[in-house]
């Protein structure tokens, strides 16, 4: 069922759709919102805390003399390595997320996935201490358990979300991310000056441990499992999906025709490419403005999470807007797809290079901010497009392509520590150019690539269960008329 045809039904609720708590749907979009939030603040607090966690402190001594020291003295290849950790175990557990989410429910693998990784967070202070080494290792292990959490949310959103909804739900959802990105940034610089870094981990680790205790008590793992819902909004979800409430299905994935398939290629690219010029600011912002633009700690903070703000705000819009454009009719699924993405890769490309070649703090943030923002545009695209080509295999597409953005992860705090050894205005401007080269390769082939019709490898793969179902039940019928006649 398209998106037109299902905005037609109605889950018969007379309350307006911003009385989230009236639809049970939009109950699991609110926390959902939340676990990203947890996702991201507990993913980027470690950009800010290494500032003051290396920055030279003034030390008076009772002779009246004054030194510098640093808690840690890692240089910038170092600090690359230690920011590059989280995505070491993040690497390992994407499919396995999109895979055992469609066996035990996506929001089990969801909830644990993000309360192991506060708990982790708890530690990081004391590992820290320990070495090195030792906050690798605990970083390492938060990438682990939140590796599952994007592929396992697919496997949500394929059982709660109308396809006229999709957008809109995923993208107020995703927001939760650059809304964590924001308040992390912002509350990491003001702790870490007034209380100390490692306050940092403390306050941000017992939110996510709260949140965790909300999500298993309240989400479910489908309308059918859900006791709260009422049976209008269940029937409405069940009919728009095309799903059966009395059958539990083995989903059987098309491994070749998704390896093969030329649309999910051009998705993959499309996703390393916004997720290396993201993770590249993401990681690298704070440092930046600290020893480039010579802002202070809580500055460089404020000004590092302002770009994600704006494209926080503009996410929900952007989904929004996508969905009245298909609803509408102005676009076809393909068309809101290609142009949504490739319009704010071209955005990107233009105002990082341009921020680039200006570098002074006022117009470069300026430049970011709006690369960035229009960052929202894009997850219009890549970010929901698993779900156009097969929603029953939507979990482990989005671990497919998340495994590969996860190497950009990986990667950009490695290089930009071997760049920006000494810190200087051209070191910097190299960095800001791979970006913006790497977002134009990735405007150019989801371009020609993209697509938002549901796969022939999707619909024969789907022919072909239905197929095997009926010669079981078949098979069982026949079993019965036997014993009947026995």
């Amino acid at each position: 069922m398209d998106a037109t045809a299902s905005s037609k039904l109605s889950d018969g609720i007379e309350a307006p759709m911003w009385m989230f708590w009236k639809r049970r749907r939009y109950v699991l979009v609110f926390l959902a919102f939340f676990g990203f939030f947890n996702v991201y603040s507990l993913r980027v607090n470690l950009s800010v805390a290494i500032v003051a966690m290396t920055e030279n402190r003034t030390i008076e001594h009772p002779n009246g003399t004054t030194s510098y020291e640093q808690e840690f003295d890692w240089d910038s290849s170092t600090k690359g390595y230690i920011l590059s950790s989280f995505f070491y175990g993040y690497l390992f557990t994407q499919l396995v997320g999109g895979y055992i989410s469609n066996s035990l429910g996506g929001n089990y693998v969801f909830g644990v996935g993000v309360g192991t990784t506060a708990i982790l967070t708890l530690f990081t202070p004391l590992a820290a201490r320990g070495g090195f080494g030792w906050l690798i290792t605990v970083r390492a292990a938060e990438g682990f358990f939140e590796g599952v959490t994007f592929p396992c949310m697919h496997v949500i959103w394929s059982k709660w979300a109308p396809p006229s909804e999709r957008s809109r739900m995923a993208t107020i959802a995703f927001s939760g991310v650059f809304t964590g990105t924001v308040a992390s940034m912002l509350l990491s610089g003001v702790l870490a000056d007034t209380l100390g870094w490692e306050w940092v981990f403390y306050i941000l680790g017992a939110f996510g441990c709260v949140w965790f205790v909300a999500w298993m008590l309240i989400v479910k793992k489908s309308p059918e499992a859900d006791p709260y819902i009422t049976l209008k909004e269940k029937e409405f979800i069940l009919a728009t999906l095309q799903r059966s409430s009395t059958v539990t299905e083995k989903i059987r994935h098309p491994w070749r025709g998704i390896l093969t398939s030329r649309a999910v290629w051009a998705l993959i690219v499309s996703s390393f490419s916004e997720n290396w010029g993201f993770y590249t600011l993401l990681t690298q912002l704070p440092t930046f403005l600290k020893d480039t633009m010579h802002f202070e700690l809580q500055a460089a903070g404020f000004l590092s999470a302002l770009p994600y703000l704006v494209m926080g705000l503009l996410l929900s819009f952007a989904g929004y807007l996508a969905d009245l454009c298909q609803i509408r009719r102005w676009l076809t699924t393909t068309q809101v797809r290609r142009y949504f993405n490739c319009g704010a890769f071209l955005v990107q490309t233009v105002f990082i290079i341009v921020g680039a070649l200006i570098l002074r703090p006022g117009p470069t943030i300026t430049c970011i901010t709006i690369a960035v923002g229009c960052g929202a545009f894009a997850w219009c695209g890549f970010a929901v497009n698993h779900l156009d080509l097969s929603p029953k295999s939507a979990g482990v597409l989005m671990g497919i392509s998340n495994t590969f953005t996860t190497i950009a992860g990986i990667l950009t705090p490695i290089v930009s520590g071997q760049i920006t050894a000494s810190g200087s205005e051209n070191e910097w401007r190299t960095v800001f150019y791979i970006a913006a080269g790497i977002y134009l390769v990735g405007c150019v082939i989801y371009w020609f690539g993209v697509s938002g019709e549901l796969q022939p490898w999707s619909i024969e793969a789907q022919e072909k269960e239905q197929a095997s179902r009926k010669d079981a039940d078949g098979l069982a019928n026949t079993g019965l008329v036997m014993d009947e006649k026995s």
